[in-house]
């Protein structure tokens, strides 16, 4: 885990080498993760949890509620200008329904104002989804469902993604490629037709944990040993 100190040194480094790396065990600092909900937020809150951590003894925990109002997250501005490699490690309560949901969302400057690039669920198991044209990555077909996953449940999961300048997506649970999360150009994805409609290279200008449903679905998601970077951190 990375101190306050070398927090600090990775920050006078170049943006294009930036990252951001907290493990919460000097607290929730506001104004390096500062809390987002776009358009609205009726009921979801953030807060620091002391009760349960991946490391150490803090995580921060977010309560989301049912219906788009609901949604809530946090998260850091401070994105690599490269490619994008995140790592979380994510506890949820609940597992994921055939409902919409996201855990992950990011505002992306390649959709144009105020779209984002979403990460969550649908189907039972994890997806992205492009707010522009709504898209998925699987497409949800039978098919496509069974080259994704759920997300565990009351448990820390290491979730990992990197998204590429040329538009490839890769994503891993606990070190193992998913599959149906994964894209990249000249390489044949049968599931990911809807995903590759789009010429889209994403190109978020902020990353943000939380929680956000288009029904009535609601969770409780932690998170801990947050990384942004340039390169991929791994989950040791």
């Amino acid at each position: 885990m990375f101190s306050k100190s070398a927090l600090l040194a990775l920050a006078l480094l170049p943006f294009s080498f930036a990252q951001v790396s907290d493990d919460f065990e000097s607290g929730w600092d506001q104004s390096a993760w500062p809390t987002y909900a776009p358009d609205c937020n009726q009921g979801g809150k953030v807060t620091l949890d002391t009760s349960t951590a991946h490391s150490g003894k803090n995580s921060i925990r977010v309560d989301g509620a049912g219906g788009f109002c609901g949604h809530i997250f946090f998260g850091t501005k401070k994105v690599p200008t490269g490619d994008i490699y995140v790592r979380a490690y994510v506890k949820a309560s609940k597992a994921f329904t055939d409902s919409h949901v996201t855990f992950i969302t990011m505002p992306d400057s390649a959709q144009g104002s105020n779209k984002h690039l979403r990460i969550g669920g649908q189907s039972k198991i994890m997806m992205y989804n492009r707010e522009s044209d709504d898209a998925t990555l699987p497409d949800l077909s039978p098919q496509g469902i069974a080259t994704s996953t759920a997300l565990p449940t009351g448990s820390w999961q290491c979730f990992e993604y990197h998204l590429g300048t040329d538009g490839s997506i890769e994503t891993w649970l606990n070190g193992n490629v998913v599959a149906g999360l994964t894209v990249k150009p000249g390489v044949s994805n049968p599931n990911a037709a809807q995903w590759q409609r789009s010429s889209i290279k994403p190109k978020p200008t902020g990353i943000y944990f939380g929680w956000e449903s288009y029904g009535g679905d609601t969770n409780t998601f932690w998170y801990d040993d947050v990384a942004v970077s340039s390169t991929r951190v791994g989950c040791t």
